[in-house]
Order: structure tokens, then C-alpha cells, then sequence
């Protein structure tokens, strides 16, 4: 598929999808009536720059464009994807799968809805098998979760496509092989919302002691394990069927009012509004999404160093954007962001990570003469530093984008040397440099022995390389 893309609808969503998308490389075009329609999406893709590549450890390809449309007829001509983000309304969404088939007969419809039917909405095209739903979470160019869901009449080959598009974003599509209102995830969410409403409506708690109740314990738990396996884990060595023994007969207590919808008054409306601004404490949608992003982001990191759930996903997406440096002189080993994470008290980039980043650029340069992943796991065989020296010339902040070049200094026998440079991409000033000198290895009996000879190959002629400069 063509990297042709539009999005019907600007708002929270369409605009993360156009971030999410135009962060990856992909050209993006736009209708939106809204005449705040441009300053709302550009508000959103400021986020997602300063977010998004804090995630990734390499550097995202560059960026799209994204094209505001006068009408969306001329937004949706061409494009290979159609991502359908207005108001949740089935007339509505039918309205505008009805212009889009006056000027698009062949490109995917994917609908952003969180909870209507694909049937529904497929119901009057003159092309139904190629509407899906594919409903995203905000902000959508942080979480990886894109529920797909088909209709009756969907071609089941664009449920295929729409899992290899979204993957290539870094994100985590979830088939819903069962079509039903709300899908999972809101069905999930939306129930805990009903109870939280009933709770502050009877003034039993209120909205600050009802997200403490769940911010300070079990969504900490759901953000790395979901409902069924944090249950599984509390019932001990016994599982699950440990715990439906202990508590199963407590499920059948008339314990809450899931079944029921409090009446949304005006004035519950105000009461339920008002305290969710009290909450704020003075801070706008802004700040507080930067907060939001800000912890996304360590939370994402931190699974991604276990290589697990939303964690594993950002890895994958690593994988797949990492590209091998190539034998220049000297070798670009290192292409990426800072992210929030690597800064300390003084407001800039930790020694640590230093440290972390000039390992990252040796590990590039072990690949490149053929000691990756697979040749350590296999042959029981690596390289180990024994010795470095840092030179920190120039703070580094969150957020700025560093590359660092690298050059084998010494590659003879068990000995490769490198002396790495970390530059900011904006202006080239070099602001730090690393002499690191490492040994090759047995993994078995953990000491020093000299590599294969196809390594040692490449490792000389690396070196002989980057001593003609």
C-alpha cells in the first residue's frame, strides 16, 4: 500500500492520528469544517514531537507532511486509508462514507468510533467489505492499542492489511474477533466509569478519592498487567481458581449499580464537573497532557527495558525502524532523542546515560562486524569494556535529537577500541566524546579469548578504514 492517507475529522483523535502517522512518515491530508480546525491539530502534533520520539531508541524516518483540505472530497481522492474520526453519530458517519464514495471507490474506511457497530455503519455503502473500525486511545501517538473490529460485510483481507499498517506504526492491533458494542476495551473502561459516577452521585466518595482509589493502586497494576492476570497473581500459588474459590460467592453480592445508568442532570453534570476542575488545581488541558505524556513515557520505557506488554511493542517498533551503520568513516552508531527519563535534578542529561548511549553506539558497531544478538546467543561469545573515558563539553537536554559517529581506533587480536563523538543534530557541536576499549570474550568461561576469524575480518577491516581519515 501506498502511503497515501487521509483523516475526516480533526479533533482529539484525528489529530493524534495525524501526529501518529506523520511521525512515521507518512504524507497526511485533512478535512476538518472546524475553522479552529488548524490550530486545534497543530496543538496536538507539538505534543506528539516533543512525546513521541522520547519512546523510540533510534530516529523516526522523516517527518510527513500534513495538508490541511478545503473540502473532503479533495482529502479523501487517492488515499489508500481513510480514517473516519467525527462525531458519534451513525447519520452523521454515513453522511461522509457517502462522499467518500463519490470520489474513492477502493481505499479501506477505517472508523475511529469507540463503540458503534461496523455493520451499522457499513449498512447503506455501495462498497461495505472495506470499512473496519480501528478505534485508538488518547493520546493516540503514545498508546499502541487499536482495537479492529469487521462488520458483516467486511472484505476480511483489509483486517489483515489494517494489522500490518498499524504495527508499522509501533502500535498493538487488537482483532475484536466478536462485533459488539463497544468492543473490549470501552466495555471495560465504561463500566468502572458508571460505578465511579454512581459513587460521587450518592456521595460516597469524591472525583479526587475515586481516581486516588485507582491511581494509587490497581491502575498501576493494569498498566502492565491486565485484569485477568493481576487477579491470577493475587490468588498466590493457587491462581486463579484460588481466588474464584475465595471470593466467587462474594460476586453474587448486590455490591454495586453496574446495571444502572445515574440520570446525567444538570446539575450531576456540574457536580461532577466541578470537581474534576478542583482536581486540576489550576492547571490547563495542556499542562496536564504534558504531564500525562511525560509519565506515559517512563511507564513505556520502563516496560520496554523488560521487553513486556506496551513495552515490547515500542521495542518491535525499534526493531523495525533500527537500521545497521553502514562502513563509513567514521560510522554513524547512535540516532535519536533524549528522552524525559535520562535527565537528573539539574535539569539535563545524567552521566549514566552518557554511559548508556556510548554502550548503545558499541553495540551498533559489534553488530556491524557480525557479534549481534545472535551470534552472542549462539556462539556464547561477545565483547566486554574494560575501560572508558568520558568527556562531557556541552549540556544535553530532553527532547534534542543527538547522533553519535564512531570510529574504530584499535582492531587487532581480542582489543577493539572505538572513540565515539555525541553530537547535537541541530548544530553538529560535539557534547561529549567516549574512548572505550573493549575485549572479546567467552561467555562460558568468562574470560578473554581472541574472536572467529570472520569477525576478526571485519573488525580489522573497520579499523583500517577509519585510520585512512
Amino acid at each position: 500500500m501506498t502511503k497515501s492517507f487521509c483523516i475526516v475529522g480533526g479533533g482529539v483523535i484525528g489529530g493524534g492520528w495525524a501526529a501518529r502517522f506523520a511521525l512515521n512518515g507518512w504524507d497526511v491530508r485533512v478535512f476538518d469544517p472546524d475553522p479552529e480546525a488548524e490550530r486545534k491539530i497543530s496543538e496536538v502534533m507539538t505534543n506528539a514531537r516533543r512525546a513521541m520520539p522520547m519512546v523510540v531508541d533510534v530516529a523516526l524516518p522523516e517527518e510527513g507532511n500534513v495538508t490541511l483540505c478545503a473540502t473532503l472530497e479533495e482529502a479523501a481522492e487517492g488515499a489508500a486509508l481513510i480514517v473516519e474520526a467525527v462525531p458519534e453519530r451513525v447519520d452523521i458517519k454515513r453522511k461522509v462514507y457517502a462522499q467518500i464514495e463519490a470520489v474513492n471507490t477502493d481505499g479501506i474506511i477505517a472508523s475511529s468510533t469507540s463503540g458503534i457497530m461496523p455493520s451499522d455503519l457499513q449498512a447503506e455503502m455501495a462498497h461495505p467489505g472495506r470499512l473496519i473500525v480501528a478505534h485508538p486511545f488518547n493520546p493516540v501517538y503514545l498508546l499502541p492499542l487499536v482495537e479492529l473490529v469487521a462488520g458483516k460485510q467486511t472484505d476480511a483481507a483489509h483486517i489483515e492489511t489494517a494489522k500490518k499498517i498499524y504495527r508499522g506504526l509501533g502500535m498493538y492491533p487488537l482483532h475484536c474477533r466478536v462485533e459488539i458494542e463497544g468492543f473490549l476495551s470501552d466495555r471495560l473502561q465504561e463500566a468502572l466509569w458508571r460505578e465511579a459516577l454512581w459513587l460521587l452521585h450518592d456521595d460516597v466518595a469524591t472525583a479526587d478519592e475515586i481516581d486516588a482509589a485507582i491511581a494509587y493502586g490497581p491502575g498501576l497494576r493494569w498498566a502492565q498487567m491486565g485484569t485477568m492476570q493481576t487477579f491470577h497473581l493475587a490468588g498466590g500459588e493457587g491462581g486463579m481458581r484460588a481466588m474464584l474459590a475465595m471470593f466467587g460467592p462474594c460476586l453474587k453480592w448486590p455490591w454495586t449499580k453496574l446495571m444502572d445508568v445515574p440520570d446525567l442532570t444538570e446539575d450531576f453534570v456540574d457536580k461532577v464537573g466541578d470537581q474534576c476542575d478542583a482536581q486540576a488545581g489550576g492547571l490547563g488541558p495542556r499542562e496536564l497532557e504534558i504531564i500525562r505524556d511525560d509519565n506515559l513515557i517512563g511507564i513505556i520505557r520502563s516496560m520496554k527495558r523488560a521487553n513486556w506488554g506496551a513495552g515490547a511493542v515500542a521495542r518491535a517498533h525499534d526493531d523495525v525502524l533500527r537500521e545497521t551503520p553502514a562502513d563509513a568513516a567514521p560510522m554513524v552508531t547512535q540516532d535519536r532523542v533524549v528522552p524525559i527519563d535520562w535527565t537528573d535534578i539539574n535539569g539535563h542529561m545524567n552521566e549514566g546515560r552518557y554511559g548508556q548511549i556510548f554502550s548503545d553506539a558499541a553495540e551498533a558497531v559489534m553488530a556491524a562486524v557480525g557479534a549481534d544478538e545472535d551470534y552472542i546467543t549462539t556462539q556464547k561469545l561477545s565483547y566486554f569494556t574494560v575501560e572508558t573515558t568520558v568527556k562531557y563539553l556541552a549540556e544535553t537536554h530532553a527532547g534534542e535529537r543527538v547522533v553519535v559517529h564512531t570510529a574504530v581506533t584499535e582492531g587487532r587480536g581480542k582489543k577493539l577500541r572505538c572513540f565515539h563523538e555525541m553530537k547535537r543534530a541541530s548544530d553538529g557541536e560535539v557534547m561529549a566524546t567516549c574512548d572505550q576499549l573493549m575485549l572479546h570474550v567467552s561467555l562460558e568461561t568468562r574470560r578473554t579469548c581472541a574472536p572467529p576469524d570472520d569477525v576478526a575480518a571485519n573488525v580489522d577491516a573497520l579499523a583500517a578504514l577509519h585510520a585512512e581519515e
